[in-house]
């Protein structure tokens, strides 16, 4: 036998066994491993500062979703960022069916429906591994369970633009959580995603977006282009970043875009962080 294709057998059964032995110390660790969509996915078990038990979703090496790990926090968002459009949405002047842009482990649309009754939610998930994720480990099984009856939720698995493209029924706010780093999952920035919002929104209806992006620099750049989208589409968009004291550090920054205003309309976590197109 060639002494090239012993060595390359040799590597690969090497890096099987290598491979298996990850695998059994993280599922020892507690930390689950799956293939999903967008790269391997990781699910575990830490704690949150004050010690409270948090729960995981890492796709690809980047977190998408954390929740608390208790039945009575279900609900609840651990994460300051979602805390604060959380604090946004309810100040919101009118607001009776919500559609959700990806899915992941349902933080938000959990939240909603929990604390904003009579609110609708509808939510878009590309992937079906994700959604039995969220099923297993986020407590979708129980949003399904408790209000998806009742008419107050509704999941559809297949890409968020096309099935925002086909709703017939407008919504009073549209929620993107399906943005990705410098590379949109969807129409997300210029005139196309401006119109795909504005055709599917109530009149004076709302949109938000986290934009996981720099606020400075170089990779601020599909920020800055898709704020100054939305500001030109809309009559008022607002910026309310997260990490402003390091802004060439990439930050679940959130955009809000409608032709309320919403601040003269009550929503005064806006106050200060209107965009102007062309600004930076």
């Amino acid at each position: 036998m060639p002494t090239a294709l012993i060595v390359f057998i040799a590597l690969t059964i090497a890096g099987f066994l290598i491979h298996l032995l990850c695998m059994r110390l993280l599922a020892w660790r507690g930390v689950t491993v799956r293939r999903t969509r967008f790269g391997v996915t990781f699910i575990f078990d830490t704690e949150d500062a004050d010690g409270t038990p948090v729960r995981m979703l890492n796709v690809n090496g980047a977190f998408q979703s954390v929740a608390y790990a208790t039945d009575e926090l279900w609900s609840e968002l651990p994460v300051s960022y979602q805390r604060e459009q959380a604090r946004i949405i309810s100040e919101l002047p009118r607001l009776r069916r919500v559609a959700v842009v990806g899915g992941g482990g349902f933080s938000m649309p959990k939240w909603l429906v929990d604390h904003l009754p009579p609110v609708r939610v509808s939510v878009a998930e590309i992937d079906p591994k994700i959604v039995d994720i969220a099923r297993e480990s986020f407590g979708l099984d129980r949003l399904e369970r408790e209000h998806g009856e009742n008419g107050r939720f509704e999941l559809a698995i297949e890409d968020g633009w096309s099935w925002l493209n086909s709703q017939e029924e407008d919504f009073d706010l549209i929620i993107n959580e399906a943005f990705s780093g410098s590379k949109p999952l969807g129409p997300l920035t210029g005139e196309e995603g401006v119109r795909v919002v504005r055709d599917h929104l109530c009149e004076g209806g709302t949109y938000l977006a986290t934009l996981r992006l720099p606020l400075e620099g170089r990779k601020a750049r599909p920020l800055e282009e898709t704020c100054d989208a939305f500001a030109t589409g809309f009559a008022h968009a607002w910026l309310v970043p997260e990490g402003a004291d390091e802004p060439t550090k990439p930050g679940n920054n959130t955009l809000v875009a409608s032709d309320t205003d919403l601040v003269a309309a009550g929503c005064e976590r806006l106050a200060g962080f209107e965009w102007r197109r062309g600004a930076r």
